[in-house]
């Protein structure tokens, strides 16, 4: 039976540095006639340790897997850490034998693994020398003079600074869900909003935002606020609502893709909805003016 040569990991984002992981885990797969194979967390480690809480990841495990399996591995197999919590690295490593297969890891530089982060570089080197397995550990990939990491893009994505996570990611950074009825006033200051249910556990940045909109097969520009609406609301919960550009159409229950592009301004709070309807305006024309579909 062919053997897998194998890179595990949480992959939040799929980032460009996972990327460049996967594309030469594909290389070293092919080069000793191994399949490539993908071992992913659907939720980081460090994020079920804390009980899943909201706003923590940067990717939900459905988007993640289906940026993995875009990137073209033979292979992708699911981790449930909640099963493998408990296992020693020597249990960890003798699972990877046994259950996926392994003939070949490739990891990054920081990687570890088995309870409490056991098995570090040095004892995974030795443990695939005894096996007779293929060892390879990788470099850190670099933006802007520093590593590429899922903390880092959490980290700019929870202060809005969405065109270093763009840079970061390799794409725009995308908010999902259906649409859901709201309170209706952007409607009666002439800018209608789509409100997002999104998933719970995405990061949501703060601020106003020109983004890319995605209903279906059709692409349209739009303005993302992202917030409490302080003008509006004492102590509102956050919201994420989309003003579309040039469309006026009725869409609750239809699932909206939003993509973000610049930031446009943070939120505050205006004197009143006069003043608000005044600074939308703006806000449309800097989308309309420098968005291209």
């Amino acid at each position: 039976m062919r053997k897998n040569f194998i890179t595990i990991g949480a992959f939040d984002g799929v980032h460009l540095g996972h990327r460049r992981l996967i594309y030469a885990l594909k290389d070293f797969a092919a080069q000793n006639k191994m399949n490539s194979a993908v071992l992913a967390f659907g939720y980081p480690p460090k994020v079920v340790m804390q009980g899943l809480p909201p706003q923590a990841v940067i990717t939900t495990p459905a988007e993640k897997f289906e940026l993995i399996r875009a990137l073209g591995p033979a292979q992708i197999y699911k981790l449930d850490f909640n099963k493998l919590r408990d296992l020693s690295a020597r249990d960890f490593f003798a699972a990877l034998l046994k259950k996926y297969k392994m003939g070949g890891i490739l990891v990054g530089p920081d990687f570890a693994f088995g309870k409490d982060r056991g098995g570090r570089l040095d004892f995974l080197k030795k443990a695939c020398a005894a096996n007779n397995i293929i060892y390879i550990a990788s470099d850190f990939v670099q933006e802007g003079g520093r590593k590429i990491s899922s903390s880092l893009i959490r980290a700019a994505l929870r202060g809005g600074d969405i065109e270093s996570v763009g840079k970061m990611l390799g794409r725009p950074y995308r908010l999902s869900g259906k649409i859901v009825k709201g309170r209706r006033l952007g409607r009666a200051i002439g800018f209608p909003t789509a409100n997002m249910a999104v998933d719970g556990h995405k990061i949501l940045p703060p601020g106003v935002f020109a983004v890319r909109v995605y209903l279906g097969k059709e692409v349209f520009k739009g303005v993302c606020n992202i917030g409490t609406r302080p003008t509006i609301d004492k102590n509102g919960a956050p919201s994420v609502e989309t003003h579309i550009l040039d469309f006026n159409r009725s869409i609750y229950g239809r699932v909206l893709k939003v993509d973000f592009l610049f930031k446009i301004r943070g939120e505050k709070k205006f004197s009143g909805l006069d003043e608000l309807k005044i600074q939308i305006a703006k806000d449309a024309r800097a989308a309309r003016k420098n968005i291209f579909l």
